[in-house]
């Protein structure tokens, strides 16, 4: 049996069975790219919920792991070297992920660069704007009476949605036909920015026709439907 010992997130949140990769998370847009993930590789995981209400992250054990207080984090049992390997950032997991079993990312140089590309621009923008307008949208920032907060980050997510809507243009995924971690790492953003934070009006969605397209067929994949939803 794999010795997790070492860590001590698992004194907290004990692994059943620590032979698996073991997941820290929550079902936010950041979160879901790993859960989203590791369900498209049919990679055997055990999930644990990180309760923002209780501050879960912030706790010394969650700390230990990543000490950013963010989630999700990691512990793959078979990392390097067939050693146990702890890992945080949602990019940085999804392309760990990636290389560990070959799927999800070009082999050629030039295109698993375009994949990064991609995720980069996840992480530096889409994520970042998107939820910062959640936030004043739905959010505790929603009560401010100064919506220019609000206005500048629908302005920003709009012109990242005219970008996105661009690159899609005459492709099902942003690689062409290949479903990557691009995909992946932004279908719980736009997913989440007209769900959940119900923003969609606000930044005219509608006419983003070929990211509509797009996330109508990512939802559409059974490893998605189920990723968006763990940790329960």
């Amino acid at each position: 049996m794999t010795d997790l010992s070492a860590f001590p997130i698992v004194q907290r949140w004990p692994a059943q069975h620590p032979d698996r990769i073991q997941l820290y998370s929550m079902p936010t847009p950041n979160g879901v790219k790993v859960s989203i993930m590791l369900e498209e590789l049919g990679l055997p995981y055990e999930a644990h919920r990180i309760d923002f209400g209780r501050e879960d992250q912030k706790s010394a054990a969650f700390l230990s792991l990543n000490p950013n207080g963010k989630i999700p984090a990691m512990i793959d049992p078979q990392g390097p070297g067939d050693r146990p390997f702890g890992l945080f950032e949602s990019g940085a997991i999804l392309l760990y992920l990636a290389d560990k079993t070959g799927r999800f990312v070009p082999i050629d140089p030039a295109g698993r660069w375009r994949a990064i590309q991609w995720v980069m621009f996840q992480m530096g923008g889409v994520g970042p704007m998107f939820g910062q307008l959640g936030f004043f949208h739905k959010l505790a920032g929603k009560d401010y009476e100064d919506k220019r907060p609000r206005d500048r980050y629908a302005a920003e997510a709009t012109r990242l949605l005219g970008v996105m809507d661009r690159a899609l243009e005459g492709r099902d995924w942003f690689l062409g036909d290949e479903y990557s971690i691009a995909d992946i790492s932004m279908l719980g953003w736009v997913n989440g920015l007209v769900g959940f934070y119900g923003a969609g009006d606000l930044v005219g969605f509608d006419r983003y026709r070929n990211v509509r397209a797009w996330l109508d067929l990512g939802l559409a994949r059974p490893a998605v439907q189920r990723g968006l939803k763990i940790p329960s």
